[in-house]
């Protein structure tokens, strides 16, 4: 019994085996059949088509009718009146300006003040000629206030005062010793400074001194 039940399953196999490479032989030959039959499909690469637009030139006479119409301004008559009308003897005379000495065509001066550079090489030292004592203001006096303001003044080539610099104070503020030896040392007067014989422009150190 064993025996024949074994027998029967090696058959069974072997028939299943028959049947799978018989539909194998034949899914093969169909795919070939279709692809002999089929019709070759051929690709062909992208094209980009650029279409031209041709431009037409309008004929001058042809712009000349579209021209936009012209703004028309509306005309506003003026009336005067007799009465408005003034007589040659109302009429003041307006003097002119008398002739000028001024040359326009020579530009404007330009200012010098406090462009000296402060580190000048000079062989003779400025030297005052003319000194300005500064006032002493009642608030300073009264306060018993006294010392010395180091002052840097910039002296130009014929002499004059430039700008003035507070290397020291002493008392700042509006109408303070500072200020009030500024304005007397813009009113000094000196002997320029010289190198090779020749004057130059300077900046000099010095104090003014505020006692009793």
């Amino acid at each position: 019994m064993k025996d024949k039940l074994e027998h029967s399953l090696s058959d069974w196999k072997d028939e299943v085996n028959s049947y799978f490479e018989r539909s194998l032989s034949l899914a093969l030959l169909l795919l070939l059949f279709a692809f002999i039959v089929s019709p070759k499909i051929e690709v062909k690469p992208y094209e980009h088509k650029v279409k031209e637009i041709q431009t037409i030139e309008i004929p001058p006479e042809v712009r000349q009718k579209f021209k936009p119409p012209e703004e028309v301004k509306p005309i506003i008559p003026l009336t005067i009146e007799e009465s408005d009308l003034e007589s040659d003897e109302d009429i003041e005379e307006i003097e002119t300006i008398g002739p000028t000495t001024l040359d326009l065509t020579k530009p404007p001066p330009v200012t010098r003040i406090g462009t000296t550079p402060k580190f000048v090489i000079y062989e003779e030292e400025p030297i005052p000629i003319k000194r300005v004592e500064p006032e002493y203001s009642d608030f300073a006096r009264q306060s018993g206030l006294e010392g010395s303001v180091i002052v840097q003044a910039e002296v130009f080539e014929d002499g004059t005062v430039g700008a003035v610099e507070i290397v020291k104070s002493l008392q700042s503020g509006p109408g303070g010793l500072d200020e009030l030896a500024i304005e007397a040392v813009k009113q000094w007067k000196f002997i320029p400074a010289k190198n090779q014989g020749k004057p130059i422009a300077v900046w000099v150190t010095f104090p003014i001194t505020f006692t009793f």
